[in-house]
């Protein structure tokens, strides 16, 4: 069977999520997966993706979910509820469905910070959750052929 990958990513933040999400897609694309496997989703804010992230684990339709979002510190508390909780959620979540459900949440302390990951001089983390998700789907089929024999 082909292989399935959701993208969720959070508006907040669209400039950065945007770029994350063109790296991810152009990345699964490089790995084989044709635009029918790769289906992508929008949510408000990183706040919101682990929900969306555990109906689509749970759904089992999905070989694994690409977490996209970017949480920028600012002069309020609002990355210390969001950040931290967001980041738990998602990891829950793959712990518990055994899908592989990967972080790629920027926690930034400034804009700038945030676009450097997200294509302009560090790479795209973006990229790197799509890596990460192709070596997760390709090892959890190996460890369940092992397990079969």
């Amino acid at each position: 069977m082909a292989e399935k990958v959701l993208i969720v990513a959070a508006r907040f933040n669209e400039l950065v999520t945007r770029s994350l999400v063109d790296g991810a897609v152009q990345t699964l694309k490089d790995g084989g997966l044709q635009d029918n496997q790769i289906f992508t989703t929008w949510v408000p804010g990183a706040f919101e993706i682990p929900v969306v992230a555990a109906k689509a684990a749970r759904s089992k339709g999905f070989d694994a979910v690409i977490c996209l979002g970017a949480v920028i510190r600012g002069n309020t508390a609002h990355f210390d509820y969001v950040a931290g909780p967001a980041a738990s959620g998602i990891m829950n979540v793959s712990v518990e469905t055994e899908v592989p459900v990967i972080f790629g949440v920027l926690t930034t302390d400034t804009v700038e910070q945030a676009l450097n990951r997200a294509g302009l001089k560090l790479g795209n983390k973006g990229s790197e959750a799509a890596q990460t998700a192709l070596q997760m789907i390709q090892t959890l089929k190996t460890v369940e052929e092992w397990s079969k024999n």
